[in-house]
């Protein structure tokens, strides 16, 4: 059965695995208290432990790339659900620091491939004017999961201790995978779901489009330039600098904040979290609209800077700003206000970022992405051992606060300068769906 809407199915898709991607990371920041009251863990140690992740996450994340643009984002990203539900499900036997640590790389390892699977996914099932709009609609999973893994994983615990906990979430995800064989393409026009008029919209057909496809044959980049394109371009570095730093943010607000609540303020698991609903489904909101504006803008304009660079610019802007108060006052009102205004604009451009890296590099965008997400990776790993040496050097967290505010505004001159999507060169193979494609079943 054909449909002319089927292409918000893949996006459907995308979003519930992404959701359970971000339940199963972020579930360790719940957890460690009890994790570190059994194997006798200090801050060091456990910032070691939180930030294991991203020596996994960097290197799949990488590789998941060249593997999405060479392979295809269907096995790719099925392949790597089955290792991160093994690393979740192995938690249940853990009896050291360094099997602990092991599994937690492997769990980076397992899910590195996700968005460089969802972000080519996005370039070749979306048309230009959807692409921030389907991005925004896919990546508020991430929010969302974070919003209500609070709840859930704090009531599990409370009920299953940690070790059935993990092994509970990594069995989740092996539900979504035969869901996600039978439904997905690599390409729209190998995918008996899709009708003829989607598949035309999808190739992209209005007078944007037609703009868009003069201005790439006009800039091409020579195949055998591929690699300096995508590390060297200057619009391209510029976003990957703020994307880090988006990223250095979710980490730490991700990994630290729980532990940051129960040790400032005294309080407890379940109170954590429901205190940390809040700033996640704020984010959840300044996603979803950004990427609705970044296109709506788009429509208007045909300019990328104002529809990609600009949302940027200002999410880090006011990311900054929000943080200031954290530094000046005490009051956890107020605190709790700050934290959800910073986590709602450091998430607020995410999927400016990614359709950043579709609008440069279309078919590149897996790989463009890895390279992206290899700095997120590295965000991961920094983010929760910085914060883990501050803290137990000082003994409290002003100058972890000090440093986000530092970052977000280096970010902001970078962006200002550097991220320029229009006057940049854009890297095109010239590619055509248009080919006959056998249909796959």
């Amino acid at each position: 059965m054909q449909h002319k809407q089927f292409r918000w199915v893949i996006i459907g898709l995308l979003f519930f695995v992404t959701i359970i991607n971000y339940i199963d990371r972020a579930a360790i920041s719940y957890a460690i208290d009890a994790i570190a009251s059994e194997f006798n863990f200090d801050d060091k140690q456990i910032g070691l432990i939180l930030g294991a992740f991203g020596m996994g996450y960097w290197i799949t994340t990488f590789l998941g790339g060249i593997a999405v643009d060479r392979f295809g984002a269907r096995i790719t990203l099925a392949l790597a659900a089955v290792a991160w539900s093994l690393s979740m499900g192995l938690m249940v036997v853990v009896s050291s620091f360094a099997m602990l640590y092991a599994l937690r790389v492997l769990l980076g390892l397992g899910e590195g491939p996700n968005f460089p699977a969802l972000t080519r996914s996005v370039a070749d099932w979306l048309p230009p004017e959807e692409r921030a709009i389907a991005l925004s609609n896919a990546l508020v999973a991430v929010p969302i999961a974070l919003a209500l893994g609070g709840p859930i994983v704090s009531t599990l615990l409370e009920y299953f201790t940690w070790r059935p906990t993990f092994a509970l979430l990594g069995g989740i995800v092996l539900l979504w995978i035969p869901v996600w064989w039978f439904f997905f393409r690599d390409k729209p026009n190998q995918s008996r779901f899709v009708s003829p008029e989607e598949l035309t919209l999808i190739r992209g057909s209005s007078p944007g489009a037609v703009q868009d496809a003069t201005r790439l044959k006009s800039n091409t980049i020579s195949p055998r330039h591929v690699w300096r394109y995508l590390l060297l371009n200057r619009t391209l570095l510029a976003n990957n600098w703020a994307f880090f730093v988006f990223g250095y943010y979710l980490f730490f607000f991700m990994t630290w904040m729980p532990r940051y609540l129960q040790q400032e303020y005294g309080m407890d698991l379940k109170q954590v979290g429901l205190f940390s609903v809040l700033p996640w489904l704020i984010a959840a909101l300044f996603l979803w609209a950004t990427g609705y504006l970044s296109d709506y803008i788009y429509r208007k304009t045909h300019r990328l800077r104002f529809a990609r660079s600009y949302p940027i610019l200002v999410s880090q802007v006011f990311t900054a700003c929000s943080i200031i108060p954290i530094l000046i006052f005490s009051d956890l009102h107020i605190k709790m206000v700050a934290i959800s205004l910073a986590v709602g604009f450091s998430m607020s451009a995410n999927s400016t970022y990614y359709a950043t890296n579709v609008d440069m590099a279309r078919e590149r965008a897996g790989t463009s992405l890895g390279i992206m997400d290899t700095l997120f990776a590295l965000s991961g790993f920094l983010a929760p051992v910085v914060t883990g040496l501050v803290v137990s050097i000082t003994g409290h967290y002003h100058y972890v606060f000090v440093l986000l505010v530092a970052l977000s505004l280096i970010s902001v001159v970078v962006v200002l300068l550097f991220h320029q999507p229009d006057r940049d060169p854009q890297l095109t193979d010239h590619y055509d769906d248009t080919t006959t494609a056998a249909t796959s079943d």
